[in-house]
């Protein structure tokens, strides 16, 4: 799943090298942290959050299929 996540971000950035996504395991399941560039954040993110949004559902949608839980958070 990290390497789903990684591959969308990139795709949706300006500097792809600059995309960093570490996995975090705890109680509630797995947390994703994606780290970008500055000058990225607000493509990751879009208008009103929606694009991000649209991630998390995506990632919760494949982590629901293997019946395991995810969070997404954006770190700057």
């Amino acid at each position: 799943m990290k390497e789903l996540l990684t591959y969308l971000v990139q795709n949706l950035v300006d500097q792809p090298e600059a995309v960093s996504v570490t996995e975090q395991e705890n109680a509630g399941g797995t947390v994703f942290e994606i780290r970008v560039a500055s000058g990225d954040m607000g493509k990751v993110i879009g208008r009103q959050g929606r694009i991000i949004k649209e991630v998390r559902t995506l990632m919760k949608s494949v982590a629901q299929r293997k019946g395991k839980r995810v969070t997404v958070e954006v770190v700057d």
